[in-house]
């Protein structure tokens, strides 16, 4: 798998199509997912993006995303509407990249059938976990408040990034 940073002048097209995917779909990914969507919405660009969620594991498949998650999304003005489901291999057909929060739900997609050009972290579109080369999105589920701050500012700092590549 492509260990190299993600260059986000490589997203040239007008319509973009985004998987986040994390492990439950709970924490993680509905988060990324809330923050681009309202980052592009403020940048007139939601009309190009499809965008969507899910986890590689199917334990929360149907129920909503982690209260935490929700609480920090709202707090910063996200509408928090999610359904949790699990990754299904087809979905790189319908999706220009699969934007995995670590490296393990990465190598889960690729072993389930994804394309490995298309899966990436998210955090490769984040200048300062490049610069450190600390590309995973650290998963808050067994933490604290703290944990989902953390990785609040983390995902905001990817999405910027990654629509930066696209504008």
């Amino acid at each position: 798998m492509n260990q190299a940073p993600h260059d986000p002048s490589s997203l040239a097209p007008s319509r973009h199509a985004f998987l986040f995917v994390c492990l439950g779909n709970i924490c993680r990914s509905p988060l990324a997912l809330w923050v681009v969507r309202d980052l592009a919405r403020e940048r007139g660009m939601l009309d190009r993006l499809t965008l969507d969620s899910c986890g590689t594991g199917a334990w929360h498949a149907g129920g909503p995303a982690d209260s935490r998650s929700i609480m920090i999304a709202q707090a910063h003005g996200h509408d928090t509407d999610h359904v949790a489901r699990q990754f299904e291999a087809h979905a790189d057909a319908r999706f220009d990249l699969l934007l995995a929060m670590d490296q393990t739900n990465a190598r889960t997609m690729i072993s389930r059938g994804a394309s490995p050009q298309k899966v990436k972290r998210f955090r490769e579109f984040d200048p300062l976990a490049v610069k450190a080369n600390d590309l995973d999105v650290p998963d808050p589920y067994h933490g604290g408040d703290e944990g989902f701050r953390d990785v609040y500012a983390m995902i905001r700092r990817a999405a910027n990034g990654l629509l930066d590549g696209i504008m």
